[in-house]
């Protein structure tokens, strides 16, 4: 196999952060004909195309995609592992990839990372906020280092670390008359608008399994895909909604209030997941040391 140089690497992981050869020739400070010659240099090096050239843009193949995706875990562990040679003790640069189920972002995870940047104000998090079945995919392919998810925990190739045990609960305005109430049953929500989570969501999933055998249920009148957006449709007026007591703000919103659910109480388990067998590298494994530590049962 022909020699490959970290030079090269570094080369065409700004060409595909910045999508343009006379742009990425500049971020590295070499001519643009010195930089075409490192990005066809790799491509013979590793007998594939990894660029797609036109007139109007740079586009990076499947292969290519693939390889930039690898090749930036790589670069990001490589530098810690020189500052740690060095003896640096607090880590200056990198990279964390997480991802996190929406409804975990405001109220939970957004606490630990920002502890976690004032430790380490240079190092960049990446945030994938999406469904639980697409963080599932995520981290099992490599995509993330580690997610926040409550899903996986029967999946071979995942290691599911519990942190939080939570209830569903009603949220509503304070001015609205379940406000008043120490708790509320699934059947009282049927009396007002209700605004739910769509059917291709794990949250509602959750809800219609423990709901199946309800004669009086809610029905949405409003559905929308994201837990914050359901929060947001409640703060405006339009309704209440069933959501995980974490994607609700603290008790003192002037605006919000969250009422325990009950008959039945709807529970999830929301937890660390990590593909099985994967070193994380240590600015990754540290962020989720830092969730282990803020663990709590809601």
């Amino acid at each position: 196999m022909a020699k490959i140089d970290i030079d090269d690497l570094i080369a065409f992981t700004a060409l595909a952060d910045l999508g343009s050869f006379s742009a990425a020739a500049e971020h590295i400070h070499i001519s643009q004909p010195a930089f075409s010659r490192r990005i066809d240099k790799l491509e013979k090096a590793l007998e594939s195309q990894l660029v797609e050239r036109t007139t109007r843009q740079v586009m990076l193949t499947a292969t290519g995609r693939d390889f930039h995706r690898n090749i930036q875990r790589i670069l990001s562990d490589l530098d810690v592992t020189i500052m740690g040679v060095k003896g640096t003790a607090v880590v200056s640069q990198g990279e964390v990839i997480v991802g996190c189920v929406p409804s975990a972002v405001n109220y939970f995870a957004s606490v630990v990372i920002k502890k976690f940047h004032r430790l380490y104000p240079m190092v960049k998090v990446k945030l994938i906020d999406s469904s639980a079945n697409d963080i599932l995919l995520d981290v099992a392919r490599g995509d993330a280092d580690f997610g926040i998810n409550f899903v996986g925990s029967q999946d071979k190739e995942i290691e599911f670390t519990e942190l939080v045990t939570e209830h569903f609960v009603a949220a509503c305005r304070r001015d609205h008359p379940l406000a008043r109430e120490k708790h509320v049953r699934w059947s009282d929500l049927e009396k007002y608008d209700y605004i739910a989570a769509d059917k291709g969501s794990g949250n509602r999933l959750i809800i219609d399994q423990a709901l199946a055998s309800l004669d009086s249920k809610p029905h949405s009148i409003f559905e929308t895909q994201h837990g914050t957006t359901m929060i947001g449709l409640v703060e405006a007026g339009l309704g209440v909604a069933s959501v995980p007591s974490m994607a609700m703000p603290a008790d003192d919103h002037p605006l919000l209030i969250s009422v325990p659910l009950i008959d039945p109480e709807v529970k999830r388990v929301v937890g660390l997941i990590k593909r099985r067998g994967r070193e994380l590298n240590p600015l990754a494994q540290q962020l989720m040391n830092m969730f282990l530590d803020h663990r709590t049962i809601r």
